[in-house]
């Protein structure tokens, strides 16, 4: 069965979330009906001209690319301009566009995760780690007759979600390492998260005893105004999302059969996650530069723009930072990392002879179409697996049409 756009478009989101962009990008669906059927999908870097034409050509429902064809606002998409046509062909043709930019960056598997990947680089972690999304702990108190209809009602409001459970209701996606991390899968080579199903309705309950005394004009539902009561209570703790803290509470008090429950609600530290932007990981086997500069140029599609290195070619290479498109501004957290090398594209003449010149890790600048078209397979790969699992089937392709700025070297 084919799906519809916006069941597409739910994967995607679910894989690149759009709150993980930078707040200066433009990610998300650019034309299409959520409702049109999706029968064949294209992968590509760039929205360019020809891209555009081998997606109708093809006829692909849906295109997904990794820039933008609209990063800056404009005041018009009329068809006397390069973009503007664009849109009105893929309007015209019924062809969806949708953008992962750095949603896709930062997420996990994200693009520098397919980077590292192609490079063989293992025990990956994020270069710029995003920071968990934002938890709390529920501990409530209730007496243990009724603790499995207030477990129920708090799990159905949101609590006790880990891993994948969590990640399909949350805002953002990933695994935090103080909940999810006792139950979930950890970590492949590649850095990836390992999906383990998820695990929902966790909690973990202590046995006790509450006493209390109600006062009059009370209207208690275990006891006697006026005279002390002895209840056998469970203390019942839950891990939820912070967005959901006012549904959950809301959920307990509807439930619990008291008129003034006990609970707390505990703010949990925030750590960092498993996303964010680049990658740092080491080689399976040290290499000096020109050899692991010549493994970079065979692992990536080849361009006019080439592989370009700084440092000495005798120079042995254990770990590696890489990001995929331009990353001269990542200067400072390589430096940190304490990397021998560092993969990326676009470096520019200043800030690669002052990272030089601080004895900084070598660099290997490759071409910026060529750092990002790994993600394409990672992006198909995982898209078909979410949508096979709902029962839905589409045909894909990568496009291999080199959009690189750069055609020509002398």
């Amino acid at each position: 069965m084919n799906p519809r756009l916006a069941d597409v478009i739910a994967v995607l989101d679910r894989l690149y979330d759009p709150s993980w962009a930078e707040s200066w990008d433009a990610v998300g669906l650019v034309t299409g009906d959520p409702d049109q059927p999706v029968r064949r999908i294209l992968f590509a870097v760039d929205p360019m001209r020809e891209v555009v034409d081998e997606a109708i050509a093809g006829d692909f429902d849906l295109l997904v690319t990794h820039h933008p064809l609209l990063l800056r606002g404009v005041n018009s998409v009329a068809a006397t301009t390069p973009k503007g046509r664009v849109i009105h062909d893929l309007i015209r043709t019924n062809t969806a566009l949708h953008v992962c930019h750095t949603n896709a960056d930062n997420a996990n598997p994200g693009v520098s995760d397919a980077l590292a990947a192609a490079l063989g680089l293992r025990e990956t972690r994020p270069l710029n780690a995003m920071p968990a999304d934002p938890l709390d702990k529920l501990v409530a108190f209730v007496p243990t007759e009724h603790v499995e209809q207030l477990l129920d009602a708090l799990a159905a409001a949101g609590a006790g979600q880990l891993g994948d459970a969590r990640a399909s209701s949350a805002p953002s996606r990933g695994n935090d390492e103080h909940t999810a991390g006792r139950l979930s899968g950890g970590n492949d080579e590649r850095g990836a998260e390992v999906s383990s199903g998820g695990y929902e309705r966790a909690a973990f309950m202590s046995a006790g005893e509450e006493t209390f005394r109600p006062l009059d004009g009370s209207s208690p539902a275990i006891g006697r105004a006026g005279h002390v009561s002895r209840v056998a209570a469970t203390r019942l703790e839950m891990i939820l999302p912070r967005h959901k803290r006012r549904t959950v509470v809301a959920a307990l008090k509807a439930v619990h059969p008291y008129e003034e429950p006990a609970f707390d609600v505990y703010e949990l530290a925030e750590l960092p996650s498993n996303r964010g932007g680049g990658r740092v990981g080491v080689l399976a086997e040290p290499l000096p530069l020109k050899q692991f500069a010549q493994l970079v140029a065979d692992s990536l599609p080849r361009t006019q723009h080439g592989v370009r290195v700084a440092g000495d070619p005798e120079r042995l290479i254990t770990s590696v930072a890489v990001v995929g498109g331009a990353g001269d501004s990542e200067f400072a957290r390589v430096r940190s990392a304490g990397v021998d090398a560092y993969v990326t594209a676009d470096l520019r003449h200043h800030p690669a002879t002052e990272a030089q010149a601080y004895g900084d890790p070598a660099l290997v600048d490759v071409a910026h179409w060529a750092s990002e078209w790994p993600w394409l397979r990672d992006a198909d790969r995982l898209l078909c697996q979410s949508l096979a699992a709902q029962g839905s089937t589409v045909e894909t392709h990568i496009s291999t049409l080199c959009t690189d700025a750069w055609t020509l070297r002398l």
